[in-house]
Protein backbone atom coordinates (compact mmCIF):
# COMPACT_ATOMS: atom_id res chain seq x y z
CA UNK A 1 0.00 0.00 0.00
CA UNK A 2 1.31 3.47 -0.87
CA UNK A 3 0.79 6.26 1.64
CA UNK A 4 2.27 9.62 0.78
CA UNK A 5 2.83 11.97 -2.09
CA UNK A 6 4.28 10.88 -5.41
CA UNK A 7 7.21 13.04 -6.57
CA UNK A 8 9.00 12.69 -9.85
CA UNK A 9 7.90 11.46 -13.22
CA UNK A 10 4.44 10.01 -13.60
CA UNK A 11 4.35 6.29 -14.36
CA UNK A 12 4.89 5.37 -18.00
CA UNK A 13 1.92 4.13 -19.95
CA UNK A 14 2.12 0.70 -21.46
CA UNK A 15 3.39 0.63 -25.01
CA UNK A 16 2.48 -3.00 -25.65
CA UNK A 17 -1.16 -3.87 -25.74
CA UNK A 18 -2.15 -7.33 -24.60
CA UNK A 19 -5.19 -9.06 -25.93
CA UNK A 20 -8.01 -9.86 -23.56
CA UNK A 21 -9.52 -13.31 -23.76
CA UNK A 22 -12.93 -13.54 -25.39
CA UNK A 23 -15.28 -15.70 -23.33
CA UNK A 24 -18.05 -17.90 -24.67
CA UNK A 25 -20.65 -20.00 -22.91
CA UNK A 26 -20.81 -23.38 -24.65
CA UNK A 27 -23.17 -26.33 -24.36
CA UNK A 28 -22.17 -29.40 -26.36
CA UNK A 29 -22.07 -33.18 -26.44
CA UNK A 30 -19.19 -35.51 -27.24
CA UNK A 31 -19.40 -39.04 -28.60
CA UNK A 32 -16.74 -41.69 -29.00
CA UNK A 33 -18.16 -42.44 -32.45
CA UNK A 34 -20.94 -40.87 -34.52
CA UNK A 35 -23.08 -44.01 -34.07
CA UNK A 36 -22.38 -44.39 -30.34
CA UNK A 37 -25.60 -44.76 -28.33
CA UNK A 38 -24.33 -42.73 -25.38
CA UNK A 39 -22.61 -39.38 -25.36
CA UNK A 40 -21.28 -36.97 -22.77
CA UNK A 41 -22.90 -33.59 -22.27
CA UNK A 42 -20.77 -30.59 -21.31
CA UNK A 43 -21.37 -26.91 -20.63
CA UNK A 44 -19.19 -24.09 -19.42
CA UNK A 45 -17.11 -21.08 -20.35
CA UNK A 46 -14.40 -21.26 -22.99
CA UNK A 47 -11.80 -18.50 -23.23
CA UNK A 48 -10.29 -17.77 -26.64
CA UNK A 49 -7.51 -15.41 -27.65
CA UNK A 50 -9.60 -13.93 -30.45
CA UNK A 51 -13.33 -13.62 -31.16
CA UNK A 52 -15.02 -16.27 -33.27
CA UNK A 53 -16.28 -15.36 -36.72
CA UNK A 54 -20.08 -15.30 -36.98
CA UNK A 55 -20.16 -17.42 -40.14
CA UNK A 56 -17.58 -20.08 -39.22
CA UNK A 57 -17.76 -19.76 -35.42
CA UNK A 58 -19.46 -23.09 -34.78
CA UNK A 59 -16.98 -24.96 -36.97
CA UNK A 60 -14.01 -23.20 -35.35
CA UNK A 61 -15.36 -23.80 -31.83
CA UNK A 62 -15.99 -27.48 -32.63
CA UNK A 63 -12.41 -27.82 -33.82
CA UNK A 64 -10.98 -26.17 -30.70
CA UNK A 65 -13.13 -28.28 -28.37
CA UNK A 66 -12.19 -31.44 -30.25
CA UNK A 67 -8.49 -30.65 -29.81
CA UNK A 68 -9.03 -30.12 -26.08
CA UNK A 69 -10.84 -33.45 -25.72
CA UNK A 70 -8.49 -35.28 -28.13
CA UNK A 71 -11.39 -36.06 -30.47
CA UNK A 72 -12.23 -35.49 -34.11
CA UNK A 73 -14.36 -32.41 -34.74
CA UNK A 74 -17.20 -34.61 -36.06
CA UNK A 75 -17.42 -36.13 -32.56
CA UNK A 76 -18.49 -32.75 -31.11
CA UNK A 77 -22.05 -31.49 -31.48
CA UNK A 78 -22.57 -27.92 -30.25
CA UNK A 79 -26.03 -27.40 -28.86
CA UNK A 80 -25.60 -23.70 -27.99
CA UNK A 81 -22.88 -21.07 -27.80
CA UNK A 82 -22.98 -17.40 -26.94
CA UNK A 83 -20.38 -14.71 -26.36
CA UNK A 84 -20.20 -13.42 -22.80
CA UNK A 85 -19.67 -9.71 -22.17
Amino acid sequence: MFCGTFHGRPPRTATNLTSVATKYYTHFVTASAPSAPSSNEWSGVVELRHPLQNISGTRELRSLLAQSFDLDSDEIKILHWARLH
